[in-house]
């Protein structure tokens, strides 16, 4: 049955609207409320009762009532009445549900048309007009959903072109490191032989134009050697592996070193150097020692390098400092050609200067204020420049150090490891197995060590270290390469590792295998040290020292020099 409407004495038919879904909403309706066709059908009700009346209070003032006559009368109101509702329900009522529905399943997201009354009127032009915004919307929506389609396409091809990038970016990295060990390790074989052969020309009988020679061709390696050590080093800045040491050392001393090793320069100009340390810089601190002179020495070096006339100005002092750590402050002004302001952050970059023809007129690769930066990066400092085109700059560096270590970092102090090379007594030398397949190199060895009273045995490869050792286990200590043809360094350690004759044989890498990460293979197959080559003969017989018996030789006065092997 369907609902009836009550008009009155009459009653017509409700047109049927569909149930909403259980999940979809619409607003509340007032209480007050009452539909449009309701109100046109009482109006249009009481309108032709008021006129039946009207007529039947005429019949009875003239006096010609007639009771049938009004009944009929009314009748016939009630029959106008409930078609007149009936086709305004059918005309008017039925489409405004409708589009009340449609309406409705919009707000709630639901795009679909309605049926619509073809009534020829404004009802029907709205009716079309819902639809054809409904269509429009369905229009666009689909449109919508193929251009998000598209982008979503899109986005997953450019995340598939990201992961390949990627994965050929590590590649190539690892190509890239590759290529840098090898290129480490082929290019420093070579110049261990240079170095070490200098060495050793220069402590024989030399006429005194034969000794200015070989050191200038040793300072010529030592600045190749330094070229070399940069590029590795960025390489292992970059790749977050390099490690600061935390070994005790004299701050004032490496900053006094780097000034005295610039004063030949400067003496041949007229440039003033100068170094200023406050009385409040502690002697000892704790800390990486060479990276710190890496810092001291390169803006050091820059600062004469680009002043002609005028001075170099160092100063070191401390800012705060509590139980644990200090801040130093490193300051660096000169007079020389400056830099201009927008030019300021290239300086950092690398292999950049500020000038391409800087680079034609002073040299330089660019590396060293790169190299810096993060070398004060990982002291949790920075560094600040303040430059003006001919008048100079001003570098200022601030970087922390610890004013204590490791327990077992803090039992020996500089003194202590200085004085350990000079309290060897020259009885009973040691015996040193020396694995090496360069010629070169073991000439280096050979000549140093023998010349401290050491015993030295050669083996070309590790497979004849392992037969030397079988045929006579009376060794002190091993220096072992690392590449070498039949069985390399890492392989022959492991293997005489295994034999617990030999478990507790000091075993050294000396190697040109400079990478990140080369040191910690080299201690995981089982060996105690590690040396980079080239090595100088002080640092090797330093090391020597902490790993030999009390017997052990000890070295000449002419040893004590500061090491700057990477």
């Amino acid at each position: 049955m369907k609902p009836l409407i009550v008009l009155g004495e009459s009653a017509v038919d409700e047109p049927p609207v569909r149930p909403l879904p259980a999940n979809e909403t619409t607003s509340a309706r007032p209480k007050s409320f009452h539909s449009l066709a309701t109100r046109f059908s009482v109006f249009t009700a009481v309108l032709l009762l008021w006129v039946g009346a009207a007529i039947v209070a005429w019949d009875i003032h003239q006096s010609a009532f007639n009771p049938a006559r009004g009944v009929l009368l009314f009748g016939v109101v009630a029959v106008v009445a409930g078609s007149i509702s009936r086709f305004t329900m059918r005309i008017l009522a039925r489409p405004l549900a409708m589009l009340q529905q449609g309406i409705t399943a919009v707000r709630n997201g639901r795009l679909e048309t309605i049926q619509v009354s073809r009534t020829g009127d404004e009802i029907e032009y709205l009716g079309d007009s819902f639809n054809s915004m409904i269509q429009a919307l369905l229009s666009s929506r689909k449109e919508i959903q193929q251009h998000q389609e598209l982008l979503e396409e899109r986005i997953r091809q450019r995340t598939e072109e990201l992961e390949h990038a990627m994965l050929r970016a590590q590649t190539a990295n690892h190509a890239k490191s590759e290529f840098l060990a090898n290129m480490s390790h082929e290019l420093r074989t070579p110049m261990a032989g240079i170095l070490g052969m200098i060495d050793v020309t220069l402590e024989s009988d030399l006429t005194p134009e034969q000794k200015e020679q070989l050191e200038t061709a040793q300072r010529c390696a030592w600045s190749l050697l330094a070229l070399l050590n940069d590029i590795l080093d960025l390489s292992k800045i970059e790749s977050g592996r390099m490690g600061l040491e935390q070994i005790p050392f004299n701050v004032r001393a490496v900053l006094q070193d780097c000034v005295k090793s610039l004063q030949p320069r400067v003496a041949r100009s007229t440039v003033e150097l100068t170094c200023d340390i406050d009385p409040g810089v502690p002697e000892e601190v704790f800390g990486d020692p060479l990276r710190v002179r890496q810092i001291f020495a390169n803006l050091l070096s820059n600062a004469v390098k680009f002043t002609d006339a005028g001075y170099v100005r160092a100063r070191l002092r401390a800012l705060e400092s509590n139980e644990y750590e200090i801040t130093l402050r490193f300051e660096v002004d000169d007079s020389g050609i400056g830099i201009e302001e927008e030019k300021l952050p290239l300086i950092f970059d690398k292999f950049t200067q500020a000038d391409g023809s800087v680079s034609r007129r002073y040299g330089g690769t660019g590396l060293g204020l790169a190299i810096t930066q993060r070398l004060v990066e990982l002291h949790r400092g920075e560094i600040k420049v303040k430059s003006e085109p001919g008048k100079g700059s001003s570098f200022v560096v601030d970087f922390i150090c610890l004013l204590s270590a490791h327990p077992r970092q803090a039992e020996a102090s500089l003194a202590d490891i200085d004085s350990a090379a000079e309290a060897m007594p020259a009885e009973a030398p040691s015996r040193i197995l020396v694995v090496e397949d360069n010629q070169v190199n073991q000439k280096v060895v050979t000549t140093v060590l023998k010349k401290r009273g050491f015993e030295i045995e050669l083996a070309n490869n590790g497979e004849q270290a392992l037969q030397i050792l079988e045929d006579s286990m009376a060794f002190d200590l091993i220096l072992m390469d690392i590449q070498m043809p039949v069985l390399d360094g890492l392989e022959t350690t492991r293997r005489i590792r295994q034999d617990p004759r030999w478990r507790e044989l000091p075993i050294l890498a000396m190697t040109a295998h400079a990478m990140s990460g080369d040191r910690e293979r080299c201690l995981d197959a089982g060996m105690n040290g590690y040396i980079s080559k080239p090595v100088h003969p002080s640092h090797l017989l330093r090391v020597l020292s902490d790993y030999l018996p009390a017997a052990a030789p000890r070295p000449s006065a002419n040893d004590c020099i500061v090491s700057h092997t990477g």
